[in-house]
């Protein structure tokens, strides 16, 4: 880039509409000395020189000179002309797509935080997106209706600030409905809204655990429950998981939280056994340790009849109990709850207070009216039966299409594990992605070694074409070996 060019790049990347020539000047030559473009004792062009290469008069570059030499940037020599007076701090940090590199002071939690890399979920679902609920089935009409009716009853209360416990209505329609369901026993006194599982576990390290707590957690398990209990500064302890759930040694030196999905586990299926149940409650009474009960997607169980929540077995009141409305009714809603013992409540809801404080009362209220109304409960016997006949059709198309893939049994839920040869997992994931289809990583949820490599299908949100068609492109990819 030759000087005429690069005066004319840099004033034409500070032109700002509504701002004088003269101060448009200012702003790129300050942004050249910040950078390092210009470095110190750097020469200027004369005012001559610099107003004809950039269209401008005399009289204003010589005004942008004198103002900056005011500043203290530029310095003037009879003779010799303008200089650049000041060195400017050098910057270390590398800048990727404006984002300066870490280095910045991070606290040891902020930089767990960012190492363990997010949980963000995908914005636009692809074929096999595991946990995605069908929304085209969604009765987005009787939302509506509830909507605009609570609107119109309630519509100036309901944007003002809210309960930081939650809703009222919708408290107690949550306690009336697991109660029915999943003989989890509580009253809305105990419920907390939250905004989504994930906040709810961030807030139960930040509240129950100090650094160098131990915390039990399932081999594989939930990225998000190790992410959150990391950050805190915990330390995991992975247990393996069998066809009847964790494994445990009543022996085992007492951790301070454990955190489990016993209903269907998370990512393998298993359904923890009552015997199971009943010993991690005794354990946890006996070492007083809190149990977390992730209850994620209990409401999809297709083949029996579900076990009921730990939560009713436990009278000591060690387990807390956590569900989500993401996946039975829409993402965004951004509503999930957990049911606390009683000498809990105050501190978490305290908690909650200095995070987000509430969540938007109108989104509580329509979906309380959903509940009691019958339409929850009419939605969710919709969504069971579409979502076993979509399970039977990819387990059918697996076994026709893809024979080197061995599937979990998958009792209930959004999505099935299926394993693979080791060494497989990685080629075959690249290959699915540049196609199109995601296939989430069975390898990724391990702490330790060894890892089952494989994939976490999901099926819920696709129709049986649309599972054909992502099978047929996975039965093309090249195998390796």
């Amino acid at each position: 880039m030759t000087m005429p060019s690069l005066w004319l790049s840099l004033f034409r990347q500070t032109a700002a509409p509504g701002t004088s020539l003269r101060e448009q000047l200012c702003r790129a030559l300050r942004q050249a000395i910040a950078n390092g473009t210009l470095t110190q004792h750097a020469r200027l062009p004369a005012s001559r020189v610099l107003a004809a290469d950039l269209g401008l008069s005399r009289v204003t570059v010589e005004a942008a000179y004198a103002q900056l030499e005011t500043e203290g940037y530029l310095g003037r020599h009879v003779g010799q002309g303008t200089f650049v007076r000041i060195a400017m701090p050098r910057r270390e940090a590398s800048v990727q797509s404006g984002i300066p590199a870490i280095g910045l002071g991070l606290s040891r939690r902020g930089e767990q935080i960012r190492r363990g890399g997010g949980c963000q979920d995908p914005l636009r679902p692809q074929a096999f997106c595991a946990g995605s609920p069908e929304l085209r089935a969604f009765p987005a009409d009787t939302w509506r209706q509830l909507l605009n009716r609570r609107l119109r009853q309630d519509g100036e209360a309901l944007m003002r600030y809210g309960d930081p416990q939650g809703h009222p209505d919708l408290r107690r329609a949550i306690a009336h409905y697991l109660g029915q369901s999943r003989g989890v026993r509580c009253s809305a006194e105990q419920v907390l809204v939250l905004t989504s599982s994930q906040q709810a576990l961030q807030l139960l390290a930040t509240m129950l655990l100090d650094t160098g707590d131990t915390v039990w957690v399932e081999e594989p398990g939930y990225r998000g429950a190790k992410t959150a209990f990391a950050a805190a500064g915990a330390s995991l302890l992975p247990l393996p998981v069998d066809q009847d759930g964790l494994q445990f040694d009543p022996q085992s030196a007492a951790p301070r939280l454990i955190c489990l999905t016993p209903s269907h586990q998370y990512p393998l299926g298993a359904t923890l056994s009552l015997p199971r149940r009943l010993g991690l409650i005794d354990y946890a009474r006996q070492h007083g340790c809190w149990l977390v009960e992730d209850d994620y997607d209990s409401e999809f169980h297709y083949d029996g009849h579900p076990l009921p929540a730990m939560q009713g077995l436990d009278a000591q009141q060690r387990v807390i109990y956590l569900g989500t409305f993401s996946k039975v009714l829409f993402p965004s809603l951004r509503l999930a709850y957990l049911v606390l013992p009683p000498a809990l409540v105050e501190p978490m809801v305290t908690a909650r207070t200095v995070q987000d404080g509430h969540c938007t009362q109108l989104s509580q209220a329509v979906t309380a009216d959903f509940i009691e109304q019958g339409h929850f409960a009419a939605h969710l016997r919709q969504m069971r039966q579409l979502y076993r006949s979509r399970r039977d059709t990819l387990q059918a198309l697996l076994t026709t299409h893809l024979p080197w893939l061995s599937p979990q049994a998958a009792n209930g839920g959004l999505q099935l594990a299926a394993s693979l040869p080791t060494g497989w997992e990685l080629p075959l994931s690249r290959q699915a992605t540049a196609l199109g289809i995601a296939t989430p990583s069975l390898s990724s949820l391990y702490l330790g070694t060894p890892r089952q490599e494989g994939w976490l299908l999901g099926y819920a949100a696709l129709t049986p074409d649309e599972m054909a068609g992502a099978v047929k492109v996975l039965a093309g990819l090249k195998r390796p070996g």
